[in-house]
């Protein structure tokens, strides 16, 4: 390798853009801290009731707070109630939210777990109920019989309380719940056969859910 010359000296010397980054960080580490930070500052938004910033939390949680849900309940069905009781309760509780004690996207999934205990704990407590129910009408009545009403009885007063929360809804959140939790359709399905924007089924159906949760609720107490 010769000495450079006087010309070569001359030569500037290209630098490269230095970005204020700790050292060792990758592009993937640096889109995930900043998918953080903007999670935090939607729920803190969200907090202060602006119902917009929840709707960005919702958007980027519910994929993920659904495969929790999943993994506790092992039920898919049983899993998208609690996914959105979860969120609902997030959105009640963006108030309480304190990011100095831990990130945003931890503390929603940390409602959602213990939703999703709750839930099959209350599934267990219901069936020993109604087993033991059955097990004391045994002495009196054929055990098919008995399991036959029981069931018949539990349905029936399911679908009163049901019924009952959909009639305090709007027309139109009837509509786009029936056709997404009765009719099987996804939220982009909804919005076809409504003929309405994406963003305004999937508020209608977010805000239906949230109605029902309410009524259901005060039935119970």
């Amino acid at each position: 390798m010769h000495a450079p010359d006087r010309d070569e000296r001359r030569q500037p010397v290209a630098r490269r853009h230095l970005r204020a980054v700790p050292d060792g960080t990758t592009p993937s580490q640096e889109a995930a801290a900043h998918s953080t930070d903007r999670l935090t500052r939607l729920l803190i938004e969200a907090g202060r009731g602006d119902a917009d910033a929840f709707a960005g939390v919702y958007e980027a949680m519910v994929d993920q707070v659904l495969r929790v849900a999943v993994r506790v309940v092992r039920d898919p069905d049983m899993a998208e109630d609690v996914a959105q009781e979860a969120l609902v309760e997030a959105w009640r509780k963006a108030p309480e939210f304190d990011p100095a004690r831990g990130g945003a996207r931890t503390w929603v999934l940390t409602i959602t777990h213990r939703r999703a205990v709750d839930r099959v704990r209350r599934e267990q407590r219901q069936r020993d109920q109604v087993d033991a129910e059955a097990a004391v009408a045994d002495r009196d009545e054929r055990p098919a019989d008995q399991e036959a009403v029981v069931e018949s009885d539990y349905r029936a007063w399911q679908s009163d309380r049901v019924r009952g929360a959909l009639a305090s809804l709007t027309d139109l959140q009837r509509e786009a719940i029936e056709l997404a939790y009765y009719g099987g359709q996804t939220h982009t399905e909804v919005s076809e056969s409504l003929g309405i924007p994406l963003g305004t089924a999937k508020t209608r159906i977010r805000d239906g859910l949230t109605r029902l949760r309410d009524t259901l609720k005060e039935v119970q107490r």
